[in-house]
């Protein structure tokens, strides 16, 4: 269970998670120390899985974001959590989720391309076995991105 004072520290690790803990302690106005040994327990009971770096994807060649919904066909000898596996393993989708209502699966995509993202819905999704149909949203723009 949470405190309120591992929320602070938590979110100030989500905001930058290259924040020291003498960063953190005078952020938050707690002792060092207790920054450290709260952060060692959210490490080692799995609150926090770990830490990543977050580029800046326009950057790197990855400026189009897109998500596919993808329509399950229900193919023997496939599942649908095993066409999800399957497909989180393609570079270039950066989520996958089983999700509820008219769609089975969604896609979080990013490529340097709409032609790159339609390239992968066309040539790479669509072929994988157990994939009904697809349906495809790209990002205008991103107001609000959580990591």
């Amino acid at each position: 269970m949470l405190d309120e004072r591992d929320w602070e520290i938590l979110g100030e690790l989500m905001q930058d998670g290259r924040k020291s803990a003498i960063e953190i302690s005078e952020s938050l106005g707690i002792p060092r120390a207790t920054v450290q040994e709260r952060l060692r327990r959210l490490v080692s009971t799995g609150v926090i899985r770990r830490f990543a770096a977050i580029p800046d994807y326009a950057k790197i060649g990855k400026q189009v974001t897109a998500y596919v919904y993808v329509s399950f066909g229900g193919e023997q000898n496939v599942s649908q959590r095993n066409l999800a596996e399957q497909v989180a393993k393609i570079p270039g989708v950066y989520e996958v989720s089983v999700v509820s209502g008219d769609w089975d699966i969604m896609l979080k995509v990013r490529a340097g391309s709409v032609e790159q993202v339609g390239g992968f819905v066309v040539d790479r999704l669509r072929a994988i076995k157990g994939v009904q149909k697809t349906y495809t949203s790209v990002v205008f723009q991103t107001i609000k991105e959580s990591f």
